[in-house]
């Protein structure tokens, strides 16, 4: 295998970049979405498309990785950064493809909420993994993973809260486990959305 020297502060900060262009537009689709409640074929090909390029920065990241022999960090932690973005995607385009199998097109408040968690989420991991081309200056980081980390609690609590009112209040046990899959979903994303905070916390440790 032929390694070369490349301007990794470059290269690999780049594509990360590239990946959380993708998060943050499958974030805000996937609240349009909930928002309007229409989950329909139209709206999977938007976040299908989503998926795809996320796919292709990811592979293209491990590629580049297995040609390098300088790296910005470890190449474990590379490796899976990379693939823990994706999985961000991956979940949503999942989840909303879920959403159109049950067909249910209605606008839920809860679900709403939750793609507004997810959207914030998103924004500070976002801020975090901008941070990462200047570690030495750990703030903006640390800063971003808080906020990462607070927003999960939030949507461990909005979990539990709807499920709870969802067996009180629905009748159709068929509609209970569809709509129970899916906010464990969605709560699912902000769990991912934690690990990649989790990670950056760990790289930074590492670099210091």
């Amino acid at each position: 295998m032929a390694f070369r020297f490349i301007p990794h502060e470059v290269k690999f900060f780049d594509m990360f970049d590239q990946q959380a262009v993708i998060i943050t537009d499958a974030a805000h689709t996937f609240r349009e979405l909930a928002q309007k409640g229409k989950f329909d074929d139209e709206a999977i090909a938007r976040l299908r498309e989503l998926e795809h390029q996320g796919d292709a920065i990811t592979h293209d990241i491990i590629d580049t990785l297995n040609r390098t022999f300088i790296t910005p960090f470890d190449r474990e932690d590379i490796h899976s950064f990379a693939h823990e973005l994706d999985n961000v995607v991956d979940m949503l385009y999942t989840t909303s493809k879920r959403m159109r199998l049950y067909k249910l097109n209605e606008v839920n408040d809860d679900l709403v909420s939750f793609s507004e968690l997810i959207v914030q989420s998103v924004t500070a991991l976002c801020r975090g993994i901008k941070g990462l081309r200047n570690h030495k200056k750990p703030r903006e980081i640390n800063e971003a993973c808080i906020e990462v980390n607070q927003i999960e609690n939030q949507g461990d609590l909005l979990r539990d809260a709807v499920i709870f009112k969802l067996f009180e209040k629905t009748k159709d046990p068929v509609k209970i486990m569809k709509w129970k899959e899916i906010f464990e979903s969605v709560e699912t994303v902000l769990d991912i959305c934690e690990d990649i905070a989790n990670l950056m916390d760990s790289i930074l440790v590492k670099q210091g």
